[in-house]
């Protein structure tokens, strides 16, 4: 549920933010660990003034034309 709302709406200025786009149920404590999870596994970024960033890509086909067409550096 965090990670589909994150993913769908790309970022958030504040874990306030997020926590407002969020059903009630949802616990601080439960945002806390999903967004830990999310960063550990590189699916989001935050900043040192709290914005949080979706920067997962999936296989979408402009990022597959993208790496074809990269250059490799040694």
């Amino acid at each position: 549920m965090i990670e589909g709302v994150l993913a769908k709406q790309k970022e958030f200025d504040s874990r306030n933010k997020l926590s407002r786009a969020l059903p009630k149920q949802v616990q601080p404590k439960t945002i806390d660990a999903v967004l830990d999870y999310l960063e550990k596994s590189n699916k989001v970024m935050r900043d040192k003034k709290g914005a949080i960033l979706w920067i997962f890509a999936e296989d979408s086909p402009k990022l597959m034309k993208l790496h074809k067409n990269s250059t490799i550096l040694r």
